[in-house]
């Protein structure tokens, strides 16, 4: 990465971590909150790879004054946290009332951020729509409900938080929502066109109709989408007409989407990384910047994409008053697809010459990139012109989830992470795109949707068995950067040089009177003390050894894959070239096939001609008159071409007869057809009849 003149950030500049509700909350059957989407998703065995919900998480509905103390500690200056609309209004209707409890709750929680310096930095929407609303008229398929019902849940967190609040955002990606909610079926309301993991409800007639099915992945995500970005420009509109003025807050989007590159030079390959920037980006960033949708998707999936009136489009257009940006990793580019929500491009992390991009994550989507991080950036600026705030950025350790406490503290490839990107933002501004924040996440090992608890992204390792909190390295190496790079940064009570940085890493314990809980099988001293047999060995060392098997187990699973991918890279080409012998094959028999038919018709044609010859190849007898046949007839079926006709006298008196004929129709005739043949025909009864002189004439 090219070095960057660019040192430090602006003093108003916001540094802190992000969370979600659902993520860490728990209690979602307390203080008077109702059930969400992801309560009875998570529930549902198979939805989670580890089979567990967010019913707990990290208790931090409980624990929220030891949060705000360890943020305090952690010397942020903002924490970007989201509300649950259900607890806040459990049925989450227009009509239905407001939780006063969960009102209450949110107001503590604010002012306890206040309290420490911390600016709260807010999320409408985290993925948690109320139950209530999808069962009762389809949640977000129905457009004319819920763009009503979310705006008057924004008009209750305006009026509850606003004067204290003053950045807000609608919605968090709503390209999860749609794709992974409604095509993909993996995320809830869990909803796809694959029967096996989206059934049909049992009894169709009790539920909604827009709900008769198990999904629509063709349709359902395009609606979806559509109705989401309606629903963030009238959330919006009330706070610009109705709070802003006096509140002088902030209000915008926050979009997922990373960086694409194009796997080599080839147009296609160009076209791709164009391609999957729109599906990911522009799909939802285009309309609200620009006006539209991107012409790519709107090209590819016609009609089946919702058309904005033109009141709506005014409505959506200029709806945020800031990019928010969630990004993590970067990917190479392919031209054609399968899937239609990748915008038909294939991806992937390793280059031509057969090396990644970087360090792999966790999660199987995630490798670490600095300078794809910073080409997004400048795309974005370049492209919307709006000032960017980076809501979240982050990165999961390999086998994290399998660590000691010890060896999770020492997360090496997250600082590593974190130290490119920072370098890549510091050169991004340098390149002169104007950023307002920096959100790593997470600030706590939470609940990952449907990955479970299996996967860590954290600067806060969390003990699920006793919900304690343990700061991690990356945390350290945060807050000593925050500090050296952002103008006037006080780091309070974090303010502090090394020697004295152990209290920052203390272990902040659950406070509450509900007693730890070992891990089965082992005493509370064990989870904390390694075995007695790694004694012999330092801390240092251990952990060195951990990398090693970590990187090498890393190192046989993409080779392992990579062999997968060949395999199915045959497979696919030995069906594609069987599948074009049967198609040459195909063809020559339809050749010979056509070609048959051919020699038939032709044949058949011979044939005809044989046996229009032998109608007229007779010697009539005496008792035989011409008068009998018809003149149009004859004149087609005449063997004139066979001089051997001429020879016998048979043939000149036929020719006489026809000619006396001829000439008796003509003088009889009265019918306009008639006339007209006859008429048409009379040279050649001079003809025939000249013929027949001379034939009697040779043969008297």
């Amino acid at each position: 990465m090219a070095p960057t003149g660019v040192n430090k950030l602006p003093k108003d500049f916001l540094a802190g971590f992000a969370t979600a509700a659902f993520q860490i909350e728990g209690s979602t059957r307390i203080g008077g909150r109702g059930p969400s989407i992801w309560d009875e998703f998570s529930r549902t065995p198979g939805k989670t790879l580890d089979g567990r919900s967010g019913d707990v998480a990290t208790d931090s509905y409980r624990l929220w004054k030891e949060d705000i103390a360890l943020m305090k500690e952690y010397g942020i200056r903002a924490y970007r946290f989201s509300l649950s609309w259900s607890r806040i209004i459990p049925l989450g209707g227009r009509d239905d009332p407001v939780n006063e409890e969960g009102i209450a709750f949110y107001s503590k929680f604010i002012d306890g951020l206040l309290e420490a310096n911390i600016v709260p930095f807010v999320t409408l929407y985290h993925w948690d729509l109320p139950q209530a609303l999808h069962d009762r008229y389809g949640g977000w398929l129905n457009k004319e409900e819920i763009t009503q019902d979310y705006a008057r849940y924004a008009k209750v967190c305006f009026e509850r938080f606003g004067d204290r609040v003053k950045h807000w955002l609608t919605l968090n990606e709503p390209w999860c929502v749609a794709v992974l909610g409604y095509a993909k079926g993996v995320f809830a309301p869990g909803r796809s066109s694959d029967r096996v993991r989206s059934p049909d409800p049992v009894d169709p007639s009790k539920v909604h109709p827009l709900l008769r099915t198990g999904g629509d992945s063709s349709t359902e995500p395009y609606i979806v989408a559509h109705n989401l970005i309606l629903s963030h420009a009238h959330a919006v509109k009330v706070y610009r007409e109705q709070f802003k003025g006096h509140q002088h807050g902030q209000i915008g989007i926050t979009l997922n989407g990373d960086w694409y590159m194009p796997y080599d030079d080839k147009p296609e390959n160009v076209a791709a990384a164009q391609h999957a920037l729109d599906y990911h980006i522009g799909w939802y960033a285009d309309p609200i910047y620009a006006g539209h949708y991107p012409q790519y998707i709107s090209n590819l999936i016609g009609d089946r994409l919702p058309k904005f009136s033109a009141e709506e489009i005014a409505l959506v257009y200029g709806s945020s008053d800031f990019y928010g940006m969630n990004t993590y990793t970067t990917a190479l580019a392919i031209g054609g697809g399968p899937d239609e929500f990748q915008g038909n491009v294939t991806y992937t992390f390793t280059r031509p010459d057969g090396t990644d991009l970087g360090c792999q994550g966790q999660s199987s989507w995630l490798q670490a990139y600095a300078p794809g991080f910073r080409s997004l950036l400048n795309y974005l600026w370049k492209k919307y012109k709006k000032p960017i705030y980076v809501t979240e950025n982050g990165f999961s350790v390999m086998g994290e989830n399998e660590f000691t406490v010890e060896q999770a503290v020492n997360d090496v490839d997250r600082v590593n992470y974190f130290e490119g990107n920072l370098k890549a933002l510091l050169g991004a501004i340098d390149d002169g795109v104007v950023i307002k924040s920096y959100f790593p996440w997470s600030f706590l090992d939470n609940f990952e949707w449907a990955e479970g608890y299996g996967t860590r992204f954290g600067v806060t390792h969390i003990d699920y068995q006793t919900q304690k909190r343990t700061p991690k390295n990356s945390a350290r190496f945060l807050t000593k950067w925050f500090k050296s790079h952002i103008q006037d940064y006080d780091l309070s009570s974090a303010d502090k040089d090394d020697s004295t940085h152990a209290v920052l890493i203390k272990d902040v314990e659950h406070k509450s009177s509900r007693p730890h809980r070992p891990v089965l099988g082992q005493t509370q001293d064990k989870v904390s003390q390694p075995h007695p047999s790694t004694f012999s060995s330092s801390p240092f060392e251990k952990s060195k050894l951990q990398q090693e098997l970590v990187r090498r187990t890393r190192d046989l699973s993409k080779r392992e894959e990579m062999l997968a991918q060949r395999e199915d890279a045959i497979s696919h080409r030995e069906l594609v070239v069987a599948l074009k012998e049967i198609q040459h094959r195909e063809d020559a028999l339809s050749a010979r096939e056509l070609q048959i038919e051919r020699r038939e018709n032709d044949l058949a044609r011979r044939e005809a001609a044989i046996e229009n010859h032998q109608i007229l190849q007779f010697d009539p007898s005496p008792a035989e008159t011409i008068g009998d046949l018809d003149p149009v007839d004859l004149a087609n079926s005449s063997p004139l071409s066979d001089s051997t006709y001429f020879e016998s006298g048979a043939t000149a008196r036929f020719a006489k007869d026809l000619v006396h004929k001829l000439v008796g129709n003509l003088g009889a005739t009265a019918t306009g057809h008639s006339v007209i043949y006859n008429v048409c025909t009379l040279p050649f009864l001079f003809m025939f009849h000249l013929i027949a002189v001379l034939l009697h004439a040779r043969n008297p």
